[in-house]
């Protein structure tokens, strides 16, 4: 049984910083030991949107192009955690976090940028909210 459960959401002015953390369970079996592992975000009237993602397995970064060089994703495979760093925030930043998986099995990190683009995760957390002010 997978869960993931997301915390370090908050309320920050602009310019602040935040760490987001994923928490994944069930993820790891003896069969499979990389996973694909990403954050999105949703505001009120918007679609989700794709913000980081990682390969466990390999460390395969992928960003969306709004958050390059503010937004690193980081993982400790030790402890099944997932980071987002999340730094110089806008109020275009403010959203419901989420944290994505899936397990790579045997599928390449390529399959993981797919998955990220294409919005296909198997597993999802209930969310952790962002709210940037001026």
């Amino acid at each position: 049984q997978v869960q993931l459960v997301e915390s370090g959401g908050g309320s920050v002015l602009s310019g602040g910083s935040l760490r987001l953390s994923c928490a994944a369970s069930g993820l790891t079996t003896p069969s499979n030991n990389a996973n694909c592992m990403a954050w999105f975000r949703q505001s009120p009237g918007k679609k989700r949107e794709g913000v980081a993602a990682i390969s466990t397995g390999g460390g395969t970064t992928y960003y969306a192009d709004s958050v390059k060089g503010r937004f690193t994703i980081s993982q400790d495979n030790a402890k099944n955690m997932v980071y987002l760093q999340m730094n110089s925030l806008k109020p275009e930043d403010s959203a419901m976090y989420y944290c994505a998986a899936n397990r790579m099995n045997k599928q390449t990190d390529y399959d993981c940028y797919v998955s990220f683009l294409t919005d296909q995760f198997n597993y999802w957390g209930q969310g952790t909210q962002v709210t940037v002010s001026s």
